[in-house]
Parts: C-alpha cells; structure tokens; sequence
C-alpha cells in the first residue's frame, strides 16, 4: 500500500506530484514529502514494527518509497547503548549513545539516506547516481551504488581526510576532488545537476534521500520502550539530520507510537565552521555564510541548505545551541573512546564536546535523560587525532626491557592474582 500522496513546498505549500525534484517553481523553496498519516495510522502498529527484520526498513510506511526497498535493505538498526562510563565522567544520571559509527556498510548515518535515495532513484529508472560530499556520504554512495548496480559520479573538496577518499574509492567509482571548499562543490554538482539526466542523492533526490534520517530517531523511540529522551544532541552540518530526527519523534506521536515528545533538542557544530550556532546566539532566522576552518570536516559546510530549519527545530523544541573548538573535539573523542570503547570521528567528538558543555553550564540538566548521537566512525578520520593520542612504547624482545618501562613488581602480581580468585 502506498502511503505516500505527493510533494509540497515548505514555504508556500503547494503541492505537487511524485518526481525528481526538490524546489518549488513558484518560491524556489524546499520540497518535502506528503504522507498520509491517517492511513499509516490505521496500518502501523507496535507489534508490527517488532516482527519485522531489524533495519531501518522496518518503518517502512514512513519512508518514500513506493514498493520494498532494492537498495541498503540491511542498513540500520544500531545499537542505543546504556552509558555508564562517559555518563560518570560527565557527572549525569541517565546517558545514552546512539551509535551509528557501525552502521553497515560504510559506518555512518548516511547509509541511511542513500539507501532511500538509491531506491528512489531505481524506481524513478536512473541509471547514474552523483553526489556532492565532505566523506562520509561519499562512502556510502559509491558503496551503495556499486551494491545496486548504478554508476556513480561523486565530487569532494580535493583535501579530504585519507580514509574518507579511499573508503570511496575502492568501490569504482568516478571520484572528482574540487580544488575549493564544500559550498563551491556544491555550486558545480548544482550546475551538474541541471546538464546532465543523473540521480544527484543530495540534489533532485534530495526531498526522499532527507527522509532516510528519521530512522535516526525511530530507532531511538523504539530502543528507549517507545519514549524519547528528554535531551538529543545532534551534530550540524548542512542541517538536516536534526531537522529529521524531530521530525521522525512527531511522526511517531502523530499516528500514536508514542505518548508525547518532551524532547529538546541541541544543534553541535565545531567553532571553525558554526553559521547555525552563531544565527542561534543571534536571534536572527538567516544564516550567514562562513569559510570553514576545522577539523571536523564532516561538518564543515558554511551554507547549510537546511539551516533555517534547524534553527526552527532548536526553538520550537525549546534546545539550543552551541560549538566547540577543535581541541575540544579531539578531547571529546578521546573522552568517548577511553570510557565507553567507541572511536568515532570528529563530528561524534563535536556531539560529545557540545554535550560536556552544556551540562558544564547548567543548559542540559544532571538528573534528566540524555542522548548523544553518534554518526560515524573514527576510522575514517585518523589524522585528526594522529599526534594527539602518544606513541607506542618501543623494547626489545626482553624482560629487562619491559621491566624498564613500569612492569609491576612481583608482590603487585601476587596481590593481582589474589585479588581474582
């Protein structure tokens, strides 16, 4: 059953029928969606969602497509973890990591959205997928891609971290590095876009390959019993993903699998790249344009295409926002790995720095609910941290030598061993 009816602007509400476009022709605003949750209502149950297999899928009802998904039919579902580690070192009662640094197949969020977008794609009949990307969606295009049979065009900033460029790569794809920041590899694929009769997963495919990250947030609400947490950070780069997590939490109170949304939820960007952040602090509903500088390439876009939603959602949820340096980054990366065991990239260690200082300042509560999102994984952006976790100790094949650099002594060996039985 089909429960999807059309598109519609988000500005001046018309409406109109199922195709590959993202504006509108009258306002050039952005185009979303139009379920009928009446329908899906009378259809999606608890106890249905259960019985399904465990990926995103599962929520089919809410996602675009017309039929089954052909691609990614295996993404999702990741583990929401309990923290008890990072929850002590934060000095917070009620902490949890959603945590899709090992998301299949390529260890971020984006799977999610490129499985929607390339299923989209197959039933629209393209045969040439294309992206714009600062890594991650890369990854996950031109693995996707080559798992669905589609050729792939996929254009990055030319000075990517090394793991995002060979975790594209490897797939055989056409990979095109642009001598310019993010926001002007997207100008170009724009200019693309409208030459050339290709699926551009973040262009003309955009309204269906946004809705892949409401799974984001499904997955909470159904891992957390069918409750929300009472705060959500959410890392910020373009501004969809915390767009869509809110939208998925009032999705699920719409058609009534959840009680009520007493969630707020809080933008993270790093400083060297925060226009969402700096119009939040401002007052203001405009975003102004910024040339990124950090390490978090992930999030480095200065011209986000969604941030005058994301300013929306942190109001109308009653959230907030801030930034955090790079050296916090690189902290709280560290602080995540050494508590809970998961490396994540820059923008996990942006989530987990924003969150340290909210708490710190009083805006996040110490006895209320908490949840870190966790978008991609550490692997991927080593040169981040390269110089700022130490170095192997170097010995010979020798007690003595081991000895040298701190062994325990014999007593402490035996106190250890007694201690264990």
């Amino acid at each position: 059953m089909n429960y999807v009816s059309g598109l519609r602007c988000r500005e001046c509400k018309r409406e109109y029928s199922i195709s590959p476009i993202h504006v509108c022709e009258f306002c050039f605003g952005p185009l979303e969606i139009i379920y009928d949750y009446e329908k899906i209502k009378k259809s999606l149950t608890h106890k249905k969602i259960e019985e399904r297999p465990k990926s995103m899928w599962r929520y089919q009802e809410l996602l675009p497509l017309n039929g089954d998904p052909t691609v990614g039919t295996n993404v999702g579902f990741t583990p929401l973890i309990r923290s008890e580690g990072l929850a002590r070192a934060l000095g917070v009662r009620e902490l949890y990591l959603k945590n899709d640094a090992v998301n299949h197949p390529t260890l971020s969020f984006k799977d999610r959205v490129v499985s929607v977008a390339l299923s989209k794609a197959k039933e629209f009949g393209f045969r040439i997928v294309a992206c714009a990307s600062t890594g991650n969606l890369a990854n996950s295009v031109a693995a996707l891609a080559a798992a669905g049979g589609f050729k792939s065009y996929i254009f990055v900033p030319y000075d990517l971290e090394q793991g995002k460029i060979l975790g594209t790569l490897i797939y055989g794809t056409n990979l095109i590095g642009i001598r310019g920041s993010y926001d002007e590899v997207n100008r170009l694929c724009s200019e693309i876009a409208e030459n050339y009769g290709w699926a551009f997963v973040n262009i003309n495919i955009r309204p269906f390959y946004a809705e892949g990250s409401k799974t984001f947030g499904f997955e909470i609400a159904e891992q957390l019993g069918w409750k929300v947490p009472q705060h959500v950070i959410v890392p910020m780069a373009g501004g969809s993903l915390i767009t869509k997590i809110w939208k998925g939490f009032k999705e699920l109170e719409a058609i009534g699998l959840l009680d009520g949304v007493p969630t707020k939820i809080y933008g993270a960007q790093a400083s060297g790249s925060n226009p969402i952040v700096a119009a939040f602090k401002a007052g203001v509903d405009w975003i102004k344009p910024q040339r990124p500088q950090t390490i978090a390439k992930s999030l480095a876009i200065g011209n986000p295409a969604d941030g005058y939603y994301a300013l929306k959602t942190i109001r109308e949820s009653g959230g907030w926002a801030e930034d955090v340096t790079d050296g916090e980054i690189v902290e709280g990366m560290k602080l995540l790995a050494q508590t809970e065991g998961i490396f994540t990239e820059t923008a996990g260690g942006v989530t987990v720095g924003v969150t340290k200082k909210l708490i710190e300042q009083g805006i996040i509560p110490r006895d209320e609910s908490i949840l870190i999102s966790i978008t991609g994984n550490g692997l991927k952006t080593q040169e981040a941290i390269q110089d700022q976790v130490g170095r192997p100790l170097i010995i010979d094949a020798k007690l003595s030598d081991f000895e040298k650099i701190g062994a325990p002594k014999q007593r402490e060996r035996e106190n250890g061993i007694q201690a264990t039985l």
